[in-house]
């Protein structure tokens, strides 16, 4: 069984160790007389999961209990948990306070959660090729609806022929989104992430294979935490390096999430906001069509359209609604 040490925090007290762990008033006001131990999950295993507690990690099965309920009902990484140490399970699990959530590849369409009590996600891209706006539009939207701050990271800024010019394209998704360019194999260029890397809090990575998140997690921990894939011949693509889902203490005092699977996005359609949301730009102007049912393609006086030929409107930016829109609809 391994001790708190294993976690990188064994100098510490019982307290400070879950405080370092992302511990405060929020959780603490949610335990309630006969308890147990408050504990964090740091990683899912196979059957289980490992929980980090004031003095000691414990591995602890998931009974049959915890799979009656649906899937956003269950532990997952990040989760605050009461646990019985006689017993060795988790008794409750606490009230979360953000969730990363998609649903699940294939045919199913079950919710399939991907880390709770999350601070901040910073989306990884690779800036030396064309960017996927749809593809950040999407995993700001989870941020949104998960209440996480979203960070959008440019990586592999030394291979792009024009790296400011990619993170102006960048800042049309949002007005106010906060964009880091960086080296992710180089300490001073990942300083640009600071901000957000304060003691507590986590930080969570979603992007798509062969951009630099197993790199990045690497850069930031000090040290080899994850093994860095190669790229295919073909099509330039990374292989899958990263297995399961666990939380990584970093030397700053933050805490890193990774999250492996985030690359076929589907938004839920039961928890999918209204279009409005995600793209109000679009929705404010649509307001302004001669048809209130405008699909603002060649239905006369359209707003919407009018806009983009008067340059105030990306092309792109409709693009990326009627694919949401669409998805929502399809769900």
């Amino acid at each position: 069984m391994p001790g708190a040490a294993a976690n990188g925090l064994g100098f510490l007290s019982a307290r400070n160790r879950l405080t370092a762990l992302g511990w405060g008033p929020f959780f603490a006001h949610q335990m309630r007389a006969g308890d147990g131990a408050p504990g964090r999950i740091m990683a899912t295993e196979r059957t289980g999961v490992r929980i980090a507690l004031g003095d000691e990690e414990r591995t602890a099965p998931l009974g049959g209990r915890w799979y009656r309920l649906t899937p956003e009902h269950r532990p997952t990484v990040g989760d605050w948990v009461a646990f019985d140490r006689a017993a060795g399970r988790i008794e409750r699990l606490l009230e979360r306070r953000s969730v990363l959530k998609r649903i699940g590849a294939g045919t199913r369409g079950e919710i399939q959660l991907m880390g709770a009590n999350i601070d901040t996600l910073f989306i990884v891209a690779a800036c030396h090729e064309t960017l996927n706006l749809a593809r950040i539009e999407r995993y700001l939207n989870l941020a949104e609806q998960g209440g996480i701050e979203a960070v959008l990271v440019l990586t592999k800024r030394d291979l792009a022929a024009a790296p400011d010019e990619q993170v102006r394209k960048a800042g049309g998704l949002r007005p106010a989104l906060s964009i880091a360019c960086v080296d992710a194999r180089c300490a001073e260029s990942v300083e640009a992430l600071e901000p957000w890397r304060r003691p507590g809090a986590t930080i969570a990575l979603a992007g798509p294979s062969g951009v630099g998140k197993s790199t990045l997690v690497n850069t930031l921990s000090g040290a080899v935490v994850q093994a860095t894939g190669t790229i295919r011949q073909g099509d330039g693509k990374g292989r899958h390096t990263t297995t399961r889902r666990s939380l990584h203490p970093l030397p700053d005092g933050s805490l890193l999430l990774d999250a492996p699977g985030l690359r076929e996005l589907k938004i839920p359609a039961a928890e999918a906001r209204d279009v409005a949301e995600v793209l109000a730009t679009i929705e404010a102007l649509a307001k302004s069509c001669r048809f209130a049912n405008c699909r603002h393609g060649t239905e006369p006086d359209c707003a919407v359209r009018a806009a983009i030929a008067a340059g105030e409107l990306d092309p792109h930016r409709l693009d990326r609604y009627r694919e949401l829109k669409g998805e929502v609809t399809r769900r």
